[in-house]
Formats: C-alpha cells, structure tokens, sequence
C-alpha cells in the first residue's frame, strides 16, 4: 500500500467515526422515552457493535465542554470490564463531568436547602443498603427542614427521578441518582464534615 491509500483509508475511517459520532450525539441529547437517555442494545442497533468505541471518541470531544457520557448499569454490579450484554442492557447519559456536587447545582433552579434534603435523603438511603422506609427519611428531613418543606422535597425528589417509592412505602435511588450523583464522593464529602 503507498502513502496515498495509507491516507484515503484514514480518511475514510475519519470520516466513518464522524457519521456516527454525529447519530450517538443525536441520540444521547434527544429524548425518545419517559426516561432521558439511550440503552445500549438501541446504539448497537443504530450505530452498530462498535458503538462503546464511539462513545469512548464522543467522550473525549464532551471533556472539553465538561461533559461526559456517563453508562448506568440498572439493578446490577458489573466489573470494570462490562460485558457485551451488560453493556446491551445498560443506559447512556450524557451528565455534567462534576457530577450533582459541583458548582452547577444553582443552576438546577432548586433552593441550597432543597438541594441539601435531596443529599441528606440519598445519604440515607446509602446507608440503609439502598432501600429505607419513607417515614424514615420523612424523620431525618423534619430535624434539618422545615417540616412543611419535607413532604413537597419528597414528592419533588421522588417526581424528578431521584428517588422512587415502591407501594410498601419503601424509598429506592433512582435513575437519575445513578446517572448524575457520584455516590462514593457524596458519603466521602459528608464524612469529611
């Protein structure tokens, strides 16, 4: 192969990446179901099997915009070397690079209180084992909210995807917790205190 092959066959890859890059940024902003985001099963299909090399390139160009993809594994631990059908299972974001304890959260439109009851109830949860009762977590917020402002942060915390509530009254982290809080720096941060 001489030079000028060498270069139309990089450029032709180039160009392949870029077309991809392209649909996985159209994919990952837009919202198409209830919840934002996109499984992996759906990028494979539209993108195809190479799909996490192109999210891995399409990481890059977000870190200078302080972004980033971020992959939720749904109600399982996985390695650090997800499998093929994890990854098929799992859901993509694209977050803050931060996280939710960053210097952005003021632009979530929420007061610092509320934004304080959300980590104080998340923290809550974590140490329960993922799971606490709601009048548990009700209790802890009385003693550090006004109590008129506890109901309305749960059901706000609840509605905007961080918390979900099973019908035995039950608390659980949901999507949103996964994909915009970094847990292990939440418990670190309020263990430092």
């Amino acid at each position: 192969m001489d030079e000028m092959e060498k270069r139309r066959a990089r450029l032709r890859r180039k160009g392949y990446y870029t077309r991809k890059i392209r649909r996985a940024t159209h994919l990952l902003f837009y919202r198409h179901h209830k919840k934002p985001g996109v499984k992996g099963w759906e990028l494979r299909r539209r993108l195809g099997s190479d799909y996490p090399k192109v999210l891995s390139i399409l990481n890059g160009y977000l870190e200078k915009l302080d972004l980033q993809v971020k992959t939720v594994f749904e109600g399982e631990k996985t390695s650090k070397r997800p499998t093929a059908q994890q990854l098929d299972k799992a859901r993509f974001y694209i977050t803050l690079r931060g996280g939710l304890i960053s210097k952005e959260t003021k632009m979530m439109g929420w007061r610092i209180d509320d934004i304080a009851g959300l980590a104080a109830a998340i923290s809550c949860i974590i140490s329960k084992k993922g799971k606490a009762p709601r009048e548990d977590v009700e209790n802890l917020l009385r003693n550090k909210l006004p109590g008129w402002r506890v109901d309305i942060n749960m059901n706000r915390y609840i509605r905007s995807g961080y918390l979900a509530e099973d019908e035995n009254k039950q608390l659980y982290l949901d999507w949103r917790t996964h994909a915009e809080i970094d847990q292990k720096t939440l418990v670190d941060t309020l263990l430092s205190i």
